[in-house]
């Protein structure tokens, strides 16, 4: 039987959270609390649906376009179900795999339950470490300078001679003129900036 994963937002064509066009699977439910967090809606666990891992898996593996990206929320708090994501999408397409965390993966190595180690074997690329708001920078797909990006594979290598720079955002408006953006904000505090300035109805997917 499938396992169940807590999803708070769903996109099956992102091209600022990793390389390529990606989709991505935001979860619900983080228990480390960045200060400033871009998605504060998404850290309480009792949000978002349930979805069956099984049927999350044979849309990715339908519609994305080049790998699969895996934020939120904190995924390694559904490592379990999330690395069955990962090996029922591979059974259908050999995708790349990004996933972000809050931990770092010393700390992921060294003290990880069973299932977040499976589901870090599973990646190409972890992006690891909090949030400081005190250290944000125009960092690519990373919110602050501590957080880092770690090559697992040898999928991606050829992203170690790029320039670490922001890759943006990417917005979209929707028929009732609802603005969402994706990506990683190179500046803080860019929702309450937005609401402000530009009076949106935002519909956020951060990173």
């Amino acid at each position: 039987m499938s396992a169940l994963l807590r999803v708070a937002e769903t996109h099956p064509a992102c091209h600022v959270l990793g390389p390529g066009s990606r989709f991505v699977v935001w979860v619900q439910g983080c228990g480390i609390g960045c200060r400033e967090c871009v998605s504060p809606q998404w850290i309480p666990f009792e949000g978002g649906r349930d979805v069956p891992v099984a049927e999350l898996a044979e849309r990715v593996a339908r519609e994305a376009a080049d790998g699969l990206t895996i934020s939120g929320g904190e995924p390694f708090a559904q490592a379990g179900a999330l690395a069955e994501l990962v090996a029922r999408v591979r059974a259908r397409r050999d995708l790349s795999v990004l996933a972000y965390t809050g931990y770092t993966i010393e700390h992921l190595r060294q003290h990880g339950s069973a299932a977040q180690r499976r589901l870090l074997a599973a990646l190409d690329v972890l992006v690891d470490g909090p949030y400081l708001v005190g250290r944000q920078a125009a960092v690519r797909w990373r919110g602050s300078a501590n957080q880092r990006i770690h090559l697992l594979t040898d999928r991606h290598a050829g992203l170690a001679a790029e320039p670490d720079e922001s890759a943006g955002l990417q917005f979209e408006v929707a028929a009732d003129a609802t603005v969402r953006w994706l990506g990683v904000p190179p500046v803080a505090g860019l929702r309450p900036r937005l609401e402000e300035h530009l009076g949106l109805n935002a519909r956020e997917a951060g990173s």
